[in-house]
């Protein structure tokens, strides 16, 4: 056995640890900030914003997920379309975080919807945000997360039906 086979093997029997992380990739080909609620210890928390270039991904959170669902804010700088849903949370124009999700005007926050992400309980997951081929330039942009309305639960964010928000 020579010893490029000894390398072979060695690199076989190699642990390498598990990355368990909350990704976000940018598969626009514009500039997007993000935003991120999520519950733990029975608080939520919003975290904003992550500045992603077109064609990159992000680590947002490090090491293994603390819930199942998560919720994204996301924002195109450049078309100034959103990827949003009817998760309300508190975000505001700085960088920032967060904790809690109720009273955010009253707080002196922005009040915004995000879309769920179920990770399934999974110790790592990555979200692609995508644009449509066929759309029109100034086009708000969706989700690619389904959406369904379904009641407040233990657990969730109270949803709310959808108010307009412009960006400026």
């Amino acid at each position: 056995m020579g010893i490029g086979a000894l390398l072979i093997l060695a690199g076989a029997w190699t642990v390498h640890p598990a990355k368990a992380d909350f990704r976000l990739c940018n598969n626009t080909t514009n500039r997007v900030g993000i935003a991120v609620g999520y519950k733990e210890n029975e608080s939520w928390t919003t975290e904003g914003w992550w500045n992603l270039a077109a064609r990159s991904c992000e680590t947002v959170l490090r090491g293994s997920l603390v819930a199942r669902f998560y919720y994204i804010y996301a924002v195109d700088y450049d078309r100034g379309g959103e990827w949003s849903g009817q998760a309300f949370m508190c975000t505001r124009e700085k960088e920032f975080t967060i904790r809690g999700t109720e009273d955010c005007l009253a707080r002196g926050y922005d009040r915004t919807g995000f879309f769920e992400v179920d990770t399934g309980d999974q110790q790592s997951w990555t979200v692609q945000l995508t644009e449509s081929a066929d759309q029109v330039p100034m086009q708000a942009l969706q989700s690619r997360v389904p959406m369904l309305q379904t009641p407040p639960a233990a657990g969730r964010p109270a949803t709310a039906p959808p108010a307009s928000r412009s960006r400026n």
